[in-house]
């Protein structure tokens, strides 16, 4: 019977990791892995490129709709004003524009890492996050939001009705703690490919 392997491919383990093929004899494909470290596996506990890819890409297709189900996105944090959280949201993103865009991948990657899809963080869109963040209520966005710039939520909506001022002063508190990843995240999302 004929392997599902050939030399010189990758084959995955259910974790994830890739190994390259160098012999398969007798069931059993020896491999090498990224640092170099020689193993070996029988072909039953190994996934060859094409099935790991058919594997990812069902995975990738359901995760939005994985992630939209998320507790996260269905049970508000704190009881907050409608009309307050919208506001208080429009004058974030008005002052720190890409912030929401930020909040929105970063909750995508608390949850993935929450329900072990962290293997797929790299082929976020920021376009589909955003998207699924903006179709939750405005009070789970604004104290998802909170969470992010590590404020309560009812102070972070609250500061909405005020002056841009003390916004101002709590996002430049977010960006003093979060700011390089902030900026590398600016940098990605206006990369070809990242929408």
């Amino acid at each position: 019977m004929a392997s599902r392997f050939r030399r010189g491919a990758n084959a995955y383990d259910k974790q994830g990791r890739a190994y390259v093929v160098e012999d398969i004899e007798d069931g059993v494909v020896y491999c090498t892995s990224s640092n170099g470290m020689e193993t070996e596996f029988p072909e039953t506990a190994l996934t060859n490129e094409e099935e790991w890819n058919a594997r990812s890409d069902g995975k990738r297709g359901r995760l939005y709709d994985r992630l939209k189900l998320s507790r996260i996105y269905l049970s508000p944090a704190a009881k907050l004003d409608r009309a307050a959280s919208e506001q208080a949201l429009a004058k974030i993103e008005r002052l720190l524009p890409g912030i929401l865009d930020f909040t929105a991948v970063a909750v995508a990657k608390r949850i993935m890492a929450e329900t072990g899809d962290s293997d797929l963080v790299a082929t976020l869109s920021v376009a589909k996050c955003r998207e699924m963040f903006d179709s939750a209520p405005p009070e789970i966005r604004a104290g998802l939001l909170a969470g992010i710039m590590g404020n309560p939520p009812d102070v972070l909506v609250g500061a909405g009705r005020l002056g841009d001022n003390l916004m101002r002063a709590m996002l430049d508190k977010f960006l003093a703690a979060n700011g390089t990843e902030f900026a590398g995240f600016g940098e990605r999302g206006r990369q070809p490919g990242s929408s």
